[in-house]
């Protein structure tokens, strides 16, 4: 505990970072080359740092295999559908990893908290998000459900530090202004989630994220732990000889042209 209660240095983490981004385009190869379906669901607490776990996950992998999906607040056309409609578009075909940014548990969390659906829709949706999830699982589509759990003083740190600073302020939205008084409610809205849809077929990993660095990393590795893969051998790729057919200064052609100032 003692160990892990130290600060991880960027060095230290950076080198364990590459370590498992590695593994994670391994992982990508095999499930493009399986043809898996996979889901993976982030939700947590406001300033949890679902967005930095995130981008670990996909910056050194190819966006056609790992797709974001953030959705943006539902339209009238969308609030008129089957709850989980505008999310079942976005699941993934063959050779695909979906992550969700936020997702159908919306319901669950700000809706519920915010009173955005009413109680009877609340209960309707946690007595069936199990009975829905299994048959997205019967499907064949792997389910992995990761909840974010930011202590209160280290998450009030981070909001405060999202007040001033032009670099985070976009994160800082006003529902989430609206929710930051009402930490209780949304523990009870979490124990409530919980209780209703952390079962064995789809059960909750739930990811302790006070300290970001090694939230990302425990995350990673676990994620790499939930889908079986090998890593598949690739033969070598030599680049072919370049040819001097219809050679000519081809730097010359671009004299003249709106070329971007090097100010660095």
């Amino acid at each position: 505990m003692a160990e892990q209660s130290r600060k991880m240095k960027w060095k230290e983490y950076s080198k364990e970072l590459q370590k498992l981004q590695t593994e994670l385009c391994h992982l990508q190869e095999w499930v493009k080359k399986e043809g898996l379906r996979v889901i993976i669901v982030f939700e947590g607490r406001d300033a949890a740092g679902k967005g930095g776990t995130i981008k670990a996950i996909t910056e050194r992998v190819s966006p056609r295999v790992f797709r974001v999906v953030a959705l943006p607040a539902p339209s009238d056309r969308e609030m008129s559908q089957l709850y989980m409609q505008r999310y079942i578009e976005k699941f993934p075909a063959a050779g695909e990893i979906v992550i969700f940014d936020r997702s159908w548990y919306n319901r669950a969390g700000v809706e519920h908290v915010m009173g955005f659906c009413t109680d009877e829709e609340h209960k309707r949706f946690l007595q069936l998000c199990p009975e829905a999830e299994g048959f997205i699982i019967g499907a064949g589509i792997q389910l992995i459900k990761i909840w974010l759990e930011v202590n209160k003083e280290e998450q009030a740190r981070r909001m405060a530090a999202r007040l001033d600073d032009p670099l985070r302020q976009w994160k800082l939205s006003p529902m989430d202004i609206k929710s930051w008084s009402r930490w209780y409610d949304y523990s009870r809205a979490r124990d409530m989630m919980f209780e209703a849809t952390d079962t064995d077929e789809s059960p909750w990993h739930v990811l302790r994220s006070d300290d970001k660095r090694r939230a990302r990393l425990n995350c990673i590795s676990h994620i790499l732990t939930l889908i079986p893969h090998k890593k598949i051998a690739r033969s070598k790729v030599k680049l072919p000889k370049r040819t001097d057919r219809g050679k000519y200064d081809d730097e010359a052609s671009l004299r003249g042209r709106r070329i971007i100032p090097a100010k660095y």
